[in-house]
């Protein structure tokens, strides 16, 4: 493969201009304004079309925010959440900020057919359908679809939702047992009206999780998808490798995030995103 030798010296460029920005930023706090595109054009010894496509980078990303007339300014620290969890803990570290939620809808309706097919029931059955935004702060942060099996938790009231743990209250009030959990995370972008939930513009990008929960008996109890503002949230993985003599032989193929040879033949790794859920608290 011919690489362009232009296209590849200016994406280049590009990043050491943004490396610089980010050196600026790490060393403010939020709200505090960063030097005008003149004089980081003259600083860096780059063009303003350099330097307004390393900028633009840094605001899709929600590092930095544009102010018509004043200026940039250093964003608002994003939300980590840090997927990581004890092992046979079926919870994870709660994310940054004080966490609350406002309900949008609390109904009992049929499954229909897509949500059947996820919980493994009939179509015509009936489920629990929640949908409530979450704010962090008191700024909104996410939107968060929730439909759980209603033969598994008569009588739930929205009260006692927003007030208690659904896990908690399955095992205490309903005997059952929740085990496990496969979600996914994947990037996505906003529409029009989750935007103006979120207080966002249009479009703008968001991270998507869907998640199944099962319990002891390998019934499909929970389905919920949620949308995540991308411009405020962030997820942390960590990774174990192993070290030693004896290993046990390496999988084939390689792990996301983790180019093919970047450790030695061998080294199993760890990553604690794979089967992990969200606080519902």
């Amino acid at each position: 493969m011919e690489i362009d030798a232009a296209a590849s010296g200016a994406m280049l460029k590009r990043e050491r201009v943004r490396d610089a920005i980010l050196e600026l930023i790490e060393a403010r706090r939020p709200g505090d304004a960063i030097p005008s595109e003149r004089a980081l054009c003259s600083e860096l010894g780059v063009s303003r079309p350099t330097l307004r496509a390393a900028v633009d980078e840094l605001v899709v990303a929600g590092l930095l925010v544009r102010e018509h007339g004043r200026g940039m300014f250093v964003a608002a620290e994003k939300i980590t959440q840090e997927l990581v969890s004890e092992r046979n803990a079926f919870s994870l570290p709660q994310a940054g900020g004080v966490w609350t939620s406002t309900l949008l809808e609390f109904s009992t309706q049929a499954a229909g057919a897509r949500i059947s097919r996820k919980l493994r029931i009939s179509p015509a059955a009936q489920i629990l359908y929640v949908a409530r935004l979450r704010l962090v702060d008191g700024i909104p942060m996410a939107i968060e679809h929730l439909h759980v099996r209603a033969d598994l938790a008569p009588g739930l009231t929205s009260d006692e939702l927003q007030q208690g743990d659904l896990y908690e209250h399955l095992h205490d009030r309903h005997g059952v047992q929740v085990r496990e959990a496969v979600q996914s995370i994947e990037p996505t972008v906003v529409t029009r009206a989750e935007a103006e939930l979120l207080q966002v513009p249009e479009l703008s990008p968001a991270l998507l999780f869907e998640r199944l929960t099962t319990d002891s008996h390998g019934r499909a109890v929970e389905y919920v998808h949620s949308l995540y503002r991308g411009d405020r949230y962030r997820i942390v993985s960590r990774l174990t490798l192993s070290a030693g003599d004896e290993q046990p032989a390496a999988e084939e193929g390689h792990h996301p995030g983790i180019p093919p040879g970047d450790f030695t033949s061998g080294d199993p790794v760890t990553l604690s995103t794979r089967g992990v859920v969200q606080q519902n608290n």
